[in-house]
């Protein structure tokens, strides 16, 4: 059932890292658009945090999993694998995440990965491939001021440490968040 608001498929790629993965849940909690993503998806960013990162383990991701599960019961898209043989993309590794797409009834892929996911091929399909800086740009104009409220709860939960608005910025600007952290602080200002 499509609920009117903006589906959105949220690539391994941008659930990876964790202060671009909070201000993205924290838009959708906002009700600014309604998140997607697959088992495989979750399995695909936690694989690759433990490989990266020692200092985590694999039950504080699967915590973190369990969380995002229960904020948002419907994003988890199950039995699209039937769809992965009709998504034709130079990485057949990224199959999986336009057939979640395809059957999680998606208008949007956020993915680092443009190159990974041909515009022509998903225009077919009736589906956008966006940079999550733009991504991000996009939500906050469908509501500044659920945007604001949004980013400022995100930062008051951020107690360990305390962080501040400009130190999350900065955060997300060294995560390539560079337009959304510009448009974020014009707005806080």
């Amino acid at each position: 059932m499509h609920s009117g608001r903006l589906r959105v498929i949220l690539d391994a790629c941008v659930l990876y890292p964790a202060p671009i993965r909070d201000l993205l849940l924290t838009f959708a909690d906002q009700r600014l658009y309604q998140p997607l993503w697959s088992k495989e998806i979750q399995n695909e960013w936690k694989r690759n945090l433990l490989a990266n990162r020692p200092d985590l383990s694999e039950d504080q991701l699967n915590w973190t999993i369990g969380r995002m599960n229960d904020s948002f019961p419907d994003a988890n898209v199950t039995e699209y694998e039937p769809y992965i043989s009709s998504a034709m993309l130079p990485d057949e590794d990224d199959r999986h995440v336009v057939a979640a797409a395809i059957k999680g009834k998606a208008d949007v892929i956020v993915t680092f990965n443009l190159k990974d996911f041909p515009k022509t091929e998903l225009e077919a399909l009736d589906i956008m491939v966006v940079h999550p800086d733009k991504f991000v740009l996009n939500v906050i104009d469908l509501d500044k001021q659920a945007a604001v409220q949004g980013f400022r709860k995100m930062v008051s939960r951020l107690k360990n440490p305390p962080l501040t608005n400009e130190d999350v910025l900065n955060t997300l600007e060294k995560n390539e968040i560079n337009n959304g952290v510009i448009a974020l602080r014009k707005l806080l200002s």
